[in-house]
């Protein structure tokens, strides 16, 4: 009787892990494209530092190319997610004014390099509600960890700020099959307190073949906290184009 447990045993998980892959896949999204600033609002510290904007007081030095890289694992209903996402800028400038800055004060009229950073690095389960022949529905939530600093310097001083910590944020999927593409709209976001966050997706899903779809849309990051050591809030538009892979 024990070998036949044994062997009923062995059989079962062989055909678990046999007929595995028919109801779990993997998935890939890269996605890259322009970065069009909007607003970037610094004070450090929030109660005895100078207010200044990066994207007005400031020239930002080339073109900003995003990478977002987001694998996946769907099984079911159900999908999770990691999201590799940098972001960073150089400015440099000479605004009219003064600046105190963290624990330095930067003179008026003198050249300011400055350096902007927001890493996001980000895990998502999502759960589809809706799931027909046109529409999925789907919500979930998101354990972020952000990556942030914010630096100035000239040819005599440099002073920074470094923040790193975890934000929790809801996920909201929408999708509409509407033949030849898929409407999409996908996002994190969530606003109370000192802060808020928001990292949304609007565009197309187009098929390419069986494994490969092209995305292209605009995505919006914004947000921003304001606390005792610091105050900034930015925001960020993106030309979004990117690529999907995963079996359908």
């Amino acid at each position: 009787m024990r070998i036949l447990i044994t062997k009923f045993n062995f059989i079962f998980t062989v055909l678990a892990f046999s007929s595995f892959p028919l109801f779990a896949q993997f998935s890939l999204d890269l996605e890259s494209g322009l970065v069009f600033p909007g607003y970037n609002e610094v004070r450090i510290p929030n109660q005895q530092g100078t207010t200044f904007d990066f994207n007005q007081d400031f020239e930002i030095q080339g073109a900003l190319i995003p990478l977002r890289i987001r694998p996946g694992y769907t099984f079911g209903k159900n999908h999770i997610f990691a999201l590799y996402a940098p972001l960073s800028a150089s400015y440099v400038g000479s605004p009219g004014f003064p600046i105190n800055f963290q624990n330095s004060q930067f003179e008026a009229n003198r050249e300011i390099e400055g350096f902007y950073k927001f890493n996001s690095y980000r895990l998502t389960y999502r759960r589809d509600l809706i799931q027909d022949e046109k529409w999925i529905l789907g919500v979930g939530f998101t354990a972020k960890i952000r990556d942030a600093q914010v630096r100035l310097s000239n040819d005599s001083q440099i002073d920074f700020k470094d923040d790193i910590g975890f934000v929790p944020l809801l996920h909201l999927f929408v999708s509409y099959d509407a033949g030849p593409f898929r409407g999409v709209i996908e996002g994190d976001g969530l606003a109370g307190g000192p802060g808020r966050a928001f990292d949304f997706f609007g565009g197309l899903y187009i098929p390419l073949s069986n494994y490969f779809d092209l995305k292209a849309g605009y995505r919006i990051l914004e947000g921003g906290a304001d606390v005792s050591e610091v105050y900034n809030f930015a925001l960020f538009n993106f030309a979004s184009v990117g690529i999907i892979w995963g079996l359908k």
